[in-house]
């Protein structure tokens, strides 16, 4: 089941939510708007079997993104639950001008809690500006037993290319 902007809010002030830093007016029926952060990883290559990335900044008066290039971007906010299931999607808004967002994964795990990766592919150039919003994160009851697993990108709130899940 969704939580409503109402319950989100809610829950934000019991803690069993959080975003940090929280705007109220940024509570939508069903969601809540997040940001975009300041850094960006512009895919350069494949090497020895691993993707290669730039590192960017943002500047202020933002930066145009290539139609056909991968980017990873990350949330302003941090947002977690220890609770909830999250799913970070686009806002029809943003596709409407042409940019895929979260191209392969929106589902975040029950008890992560971090600036979320980002995944954006934009279909003709557009100019993205730190702290837009750019997207937004629903939350969803679980039905079952709730477990940390460790190794998750979880553990990281920059963009994050990959990460070695190797078995225990």
């Amino acid at each position: 089941m969704i939580l409503t902007g109402t319950a989100i809010e809610i829950a934000q002030m019991e803690g069993e939510i959080s975003i940090s830093p929280f705007t109220p007016s940024q509570l939508n029926p069903n969601s809540y708007n997040y940001r975009l952060g300041k850094h960006l990883k512009v895919f350069k290559e494949t090497k020895n079997g691993r993707s290669v990335f730039n590192d960017i900044e943002i500047p202020e008066r933002g930066y145009v993104l290539q139609p056909h290039t991968m980017y990873l971007g990350h949330t302003k906010e941090i947002i977690g639950s220890k609770k909830y299931a999250m799913s970070l999607i686009g806002r029809s808004s943003m596709g409407r001008l042409g940019l895929f967002l979260q191209v392969s994964a929106n589902l975040g795990h029950t008890t992560s809690c971090h600036q979320w990766t980002l995944e954006l592919v934009a279909a003709k150039p557009i100019r993205l500006y730190p702290n837009m919003i750019i997207g937004q994160v629903t939350f969803w009851d679980n039905l079952g037993e709730i477990y940390d697993h460790p190794f998750t990108y979880a553990n990281f709130s920059l963009p994050t290319a990959q990460i070695r899940i190797e078995s225990i």
